[in-house]
């Protein structure tokens, strides 16, 4: 049976860094790895010429950067999906990047697992970020909404699990993604395979009606479904 594909196009000055992302995605038989490039101002005639489903895009590159890159090829090639790669974890650098389109932003220290799972999901139309980008964001969350409550309606900020919504083995899960672990993690932690946890992730991203992990763990700390003591 023949299955599609997914065609990636790599952007990367660092040809060594290239070279190892590329021998990792050779062994996924469904990805195809159909181009390289190693500036963010000859992206846009690559994906013209080769028409992949995902690039992976590095962040800084000179001549054109990898945030300015992305901004060109989601005005011109909208049905390819964007992954940055980057040595920032920084959420200025995560919040530019998502706003220009980027469907997802994994730190260059990523494992093999962290890099096939985030091209799976976001050629599927989803969005990935890397997990200690998450724990990131989700700290200048609480930072910002601390600001503005006061201390009288912080302290009043009861932890409840939802189970109305959520099973207990799906709010264990919740709360190991709002520490920020990966699939990995998660899985290792409730001794299960890392298989079930992606289907518990999927059950509680359509229970909470949100795209990502991202927006469960912000959802689920404004409704103080989980306890965050970082």
């Amino acid at each position: 049976m023949n299955t599609k594909r997914t065609r990636i196009v790599l952007i990367d000055d660092h040809k060594l860094f290239r070279e190892g992302v590329k021998r990792i995605l050779e062994f996924e038989p469904s990805f195809e790895v159909v181009a390289e490039g190693d500036d963010g101002l000859t992206a846009s005639k690559i994906v013209k010429e080769n028409n992949p489903d995902v690039v992976l895009m590095d962040i800084n590159m000179p001549t054109m950067n990898g945030v300015q890159a992305t901004a060109d090829l989601v005005r011109h090639f909208p049905d390819t999906s964007i992954i940055i790669l980057s040595i920032h974890d920084d959420e200025s650098y995560v919040t530019h990047a998502l706003k220009t389109g980027a469907q997802g932003y994994l730190l260059k220290e990523m494992d093999s697992d962290s890099l096939i799972e985030a091209i799976k999901v976001v050629s599927e139309g989803g969005s990935y970020l890397h997990p200690k980008v998450t724990h990131n964001l989700v700290q200048e969350y609480r930072r910002l909404a601390q600001e503005n409550m006061s201390r009288t309606a912080e302290k009043n900020l009861e932890y409840r699990k939802p189970l109305h919504l959520l099973t207990r083995r799906e709010c264990e899960v919740l709360q190991l993604l709002a520490d920020g672990k990966s699939n990995r993690a998660v899985a290792e932690s409730l001794y299960i395979s890392e298989k079930t946890v992606k289907n518990h992730v999927s059950n509680i991203l359509q229970k909470m009606n949100v795209n990502d992990r991202t927006q469960a763990v912000v959802s689920a700390i404004r409704k103080g479904w989980v306890e965050v003591t970082y």
